[in-house]
């Protein structure tokens, strides 16, 4: 039993299979996804399949959505955390954070993070982590923030000496398809180097696809070649290395 913990399968590209989707996954094992949110004009889409699906799920503004109407957003986005919160699918902060190749908005995004690692302490809850070419800024303002409620660090491609530092926060490595591509040498030695209990999988549909898969559209059917990899790199038997992904996942979120 596996959980895709980073899918966007509330977007449109899902919509015309989306059911024979979660169909197959079950089939494969993998027997949900954790939906996050990305802006406050998907939200209402997002809370809709996360409940059809019964899908964990997290409420957060995109660096890439943070603009002016940072007061709207912020306000907007409190609401819905507030009335979300005796939901027991409702389990994280997110996706938020800092993407510098994306950086034409970086002072909005400085502004929307902060505010929304605030907001997460508030309401003790974890944070699910954007970080590009950011990850000292990111460290930077959690612990100016006294942000002690750990989360995941999604899409982790980073050394082992920066997993170190977000690992001492109380997060977990994100691991997505990239860890498939011959070039991820980086990311394949941190997985060598680390604790399997400091991982969870994701695969951050519909996009992230690795460089070997035909399309353009990702999916959380990946999952196994992912945990694949990681049993490869880890040496470690299958059944462990699967269920120690999970109970990392449950750890991070405390679903």
């Amino acid at each position: 039993m596996l959980i895709d913990s980073h899918a966007h399968l509330d977007f449109e590209v899902f919509d015309h299979d989306r059911i024979e989707l979660f169909k197959e996954m079950k089939s494969q094992g993998i027997v949900s996804a954790l939906i996050p949110g990305v802006s406050p004009a998907k939200w209402s889409k997002q809370l809709q399949v996360a409940h059809e699906f019964k899908c964990p799920f997290a409420l957060g503004i995109h660096p890439w959505f943070a603009d002016k109407n940072i007061e709207k957003g912020c306000i907007a986005l409190q609401d819905y955390v507030q009335r979300e919160q005796q939901n027991e699918r409702f389990v994280a902060i997110g996706e938020c954070g800092l993407d510098k190749i994306k950086n034409e908005n970086w002072h909005w995004q400085l502004e929307v993070f902060k505010r929304q690692i605030l907001l997460a302490k508030a309401a003790k809850l974890p944070l699910i982590i954007h970080a590009v070419k950011a990850h000292s800024e990111v460290l930077e303002l959690l612990k100016k923030n006294d942000f002690e409620f750990g989360g995941i660090i999604h899409g982790f491609y980073g050394s082992s000496e920066i997993a170190k530092n977000y690992i001492k926060l109380g997060f977990k490595l994100g691991i997505g398809g990239l860890i498939l591509n011959d070039s991820a040498k980086k990311l394949q030695n941190t997985i060598k180097e680390l604790s399997l209990e400091h991982f969870v999988v994701e695969t951050d549909s519909p996009a992230m696809l690795p460089k070997m898969c035909e399309g353009n559209r990702n999916t959380p059917l990946l999952i196994n070649e992912i945990v694949t990899k990681i049993v490869d790199l880890t040496q470690k038997p299958t059944v462990l290395v699967r269920k120690q992904l999970l109970a990392s996942f449950f750890q991070a979120v405390d679903y």
